[in-house]
């Protein structure tokens, strides 16, 4: 399975940037759009590891459930 580099805009806009077969690629190539990436532009930089791009983007538009337990203290 591929790994699938999407970058998410405003409104959880999908846009496929590209896709590597190797962990190590898709890392790489993910980090370094990172570091073009505008801080300001309310646009992210996600790596997916799915079966097709049909589902690297369901995955990537379901709301992520926050699990209480998990949380810690930041002081």
């Amino acid at each position: 399975m591929p790994y699938y580099i999407y970058k998410i805009g405003p409104l959880n806009i999908l846009e496929k940037l590209g896709q590597a077969e190797r962990f190590k690629e898709a890392k790489a190539a993910a980090n370094e759009l990172r570091k073009q990436l505008d801080p300001n532009s309310g646009q992210t930089i996600k790596m997916i590891f799915a079966e097709n791009e049909l589902q690297a983007e369901d995955t990537l538009s379901q709301p992520r459930e926050l699990d209480p337990s998990l949380a810690g203290d930041d002081y």
